[in-house]
């Protein structure tokens, strides 16, 4: 008996020095989720010895949030070091070429708007470089290191900032609060759009220096349509190359054009530069001023143009050349460096880092592989990179490439992650009735036991011009979702991007059933190749365009035991005189509402309405006006009329996506209670 007891006191023993010693892990939760540090993409020092980040702290007192500059070495032999530490966040940050200094914009002491700050390495605090009442934006600095560029959005007049403040102040002496509008677009995402306009200021670089807009004598900014894009000072330091549109007034029967336009530094006239009807976007300069680089797409009547990279001889703007012609994948993020340019591209559900040659241009891979992805990309002397990387089950950090070496940097979630069971995701392709091959990532719970069956919940992403790739997410994470006992599927149907300009294209005329019954022949595919998914047990749900499917799912299947919808359009003519964009939903069915196209008769979820009988949870921010609410309402009203058992979550003050903290939490508890109801894990 004692011989007996003796051993059992030994196994306890040992069974609770191994439990010990490998704690159980622990799935994601929404609390881990928020302290997650948010790391901010990365900028070489022009000697490449060092690297910059933002770095944020988040918590569920949205007044509590914070962001700060980080500064290590891109070897990774000195730790990383906190530069800043104010309430407010840092952002929009770049070195000084000389890199003795970092520039960034910031809220402090009380600033409604961003500011330009500046922030000597060699000590002492960030010296305020601009008291403009309009803010800073997208600032840049000349090659030279004398000039700063950035934008501000001003009153269409008021070239001083005396006089925009003027402007402000007798606006708000108006008793009414009418908003009248004579052109489109009137509202963007989650806010009302007025008549200010995107303004270029150059000032010198030093503290005291007053900035000057230099758009005052410009003849486009005169035009109704006018919209600022992106600029670049010009290798001569002295202009600057700039894209704008003087057509964005007529966005609601067409595609505006962004042309290229050059203009002294001191202001004055502009020079146009192109006029071929193309659309440009991105300006840059290689580092010996002879090219300038852009990136253009075909502007016409298809719902998708692929944007190419463009080179032009510089200042002659001849010799237009496409680069990379046959790289087929979207282009997330690029710099200049030497005589290339290197890309972070999206490609079959990862991101990846390529080279592309501005003389050949051939494209050679850097940095990717069969997971994650590489973005915020920053080059040094040497070929050095720094960049961030992520995947499903890591939240983004930042990294340096380095003699074909790769460093970790930030690390700052590391500890917190390490101890979390995320399993990695499987890559499922699947042949298609129509013949086409479509990707999807499954995704086990947490605690995943071969010897169970699992019910499978379909989760179906927006756009639709995005993809499933394999990143981290916050507001449809799917390690949260799964993780109460549900195997996940997430497809890439016909629309979604990295598999070709075609295949992103061929959603048009065909919204939902062609790419409907992709997701549900995938989700199918994986019953039958995952022995451990329940598929009498299946659930679907998305967010935007993934909401319209669970609305589409409700209109033409009952196969799933419940759906979810969040911002999901129901009624197809409906959405398209409410929300905020309306000619690419033209586009998408060929012709406005009023015309009686095949697919406005065909792929209507509200034509279908006989048809709903799948209890659905339905979400909406109340200031969304990408969807806006009353599609939600309208689908709501549906089902009550119909008594399908339903549940509806409004949120004030929240638009498009569910950003506060709590709300979020308050998001994905609904979610869970109601997969769980139907699904029973």
């Amino acid at each position: 008996m004692k011989k007996l007891l003796s051993l059992f006191a030994f196994l306890v023993f040992f069974v609770g020095t191994i439990t010990a010693q490998n704690p159980v892990s622990k799935p994601l939760t929404h609390e881990i989720m928020v302290k997650l540090k948010k790391v901010g993409a990365p900028q070489i020092s022009p000697d490449g010895k060092w690297v910059i980040y933002s770095q944020g702290e988040s918590s569920y007192v949205v007044e509590d949030n914070s962001s700060d500059l980080w500064l290590a070495s891109t070897d990774g032999q000195v730790a990383p070091r906190k530069l800043t530490s104010s309430k407010g966040g840092e952002d929009g940050y770049f070195w000084h070429p000389k890199g003795d200094k970092i520039y960034f914009s910031a809220k402090r002491d009380g600033d409604e708007v961003p500011q330009l700050y500046v922030l000597s390495l060699q000590g002492g605090e960030a010296q305020r470089l601009t008291t403009l009442s309009t803010g800073v934006s997208g600032a840049k600095i000349s090659d030279d290191g004398k000039y700063i560029a950035f934008t501000s959005r001003v009153f269409p007049t008021a070239f001083t900032d005396s006089l925009s403040k003027k402007i402000a102040e007798e606006k708000k002496k108006i008793k009414t609060k009418a908003r009248v509008y004579t052109t489109f677009p009137i509202r963007y995402w989650d806010a009302w759009l007025d008549e200010k306009q995107g303004h270029i200021f150059v000032m010198d670089a030093v503290t005291g220096a007053a900035p000057k807009n230099i758009c005052k004598e410009l003849s486009i900014v005169e035009s109704k349509g006018f919209r600022l894009g992106s600029f670049s000072f010009a290798p001569d330091n002295q202009s600057i190359v700039f894209s704008a549109s003087s057509d964005f007034h007529t966005s609601a029967y067409q595609s505006p054009t962004f042309n290229l336009y050059q203009i002294s530094i001191q202001g004055g006239k502009e020079k146009v530069l192109t006029t071929d009807g193309m659309d440009y976007t991105g300006v840059d300069f290689t580092e010996d001023g002879r090219y300038l680089i852009t990136t253009a797409n075909v502007n016409g009547n298809k719902l998708y143009y692929l944007p190419h990279v463009y080179r032009f001889a510089w200042p002659a703007m001849t010799g237009k050349t496409e680069l990379a012609a046959k790289l087929d994948r979207p282009i997330n993020d690029y710099v200049l460096a030497g005589s290339d340019i290197v890309a972070s591209i999206e490609d079959q559900g990862v991101d990846r880092i390529v080279k592309i040659s501005t003389e050949t241009g051939a494209v050679s891979a850097l940095l990717g592989g069969d997971m994650g992805s590489y973005t915020g990309v920053s080059v040094g002397p040497s070929g050095a990179l720094a960049y961030n990387f992520q995947h499903l089950g890591a939240a983004p950090e930042v990294f340096s490439y380095v003699g074909a070496k790769k460093i970790a940097i930030s690390k700052c979630n590391d500890a917190v992650l390490s101890g979390l069971d995320m399993p990695r995701p499987e890559v499922i392709w699947t042949t298609t009735s129509r013949g086409k091959k479509v990707r999807s990532m499954v995704l086990k719970p947490a605690g995943f036991d071969p010897n169970k069956k699992y019910p499978l919940f379909v989760l179906m992403h927006g756009g639709p011009a995005i993809s499933i790739k394999d990143n981290f997410g916050y507001r449809w994470n799917a390690h949260i979702l799964g993780a109460p006992g549900y195997v996940l599927i997430m497809t890439d149907y016909t629309g979604s991007t990295g598999y070709g300009e075609k295949f992103t294209q061929d959603i048009q005329y065909d919204p939902f059933r062609g790419p409907g019954n992709e997701i549900l022949e995938a989700a199918a595919d994986a019953v039958k190749r995952f022995s451990y998914i329940d598929g009498t047990r299946q659930a679907a749900g998305g967010a935007s365009y993934g909401g319209h499917f669970a609305n589409w799912m409700q209109a033409t299947t009952s196969h799933f035991k419940c759906l979810i919808a969040h911002a999901g359009l129901v009624n197809s003519e409906a959405q398209w005189g409410t929300s905020d964009v309306i000619w690419g939903r033209e586009l998408m069915n060929g012709g406005a509402p009023w015309v009686p196209t095949k697919t406005w008769a065909e792929q209507n979820p509200m034509r279908y309405a006989a048809n709903f009988k799948t209890p659905m949870l339905l979400t909406v921010g109340e200031n969304d006006f990408r969807v806006p609410i009353n599609n939600t309402i309208e689908n709501w009203s549906i089902h009550q009329r119909l008594k399908i058992p339903s549940k509806l979550i409004v949120f004030p003050g929240e638009n498009h996506w569910i950003l506060n903290p709590e709300n979020s939490k308050f998001h994905y508890q609904e979610i869970a209670s109601w997969l769980g109801t139907y699904l029973k894990p």
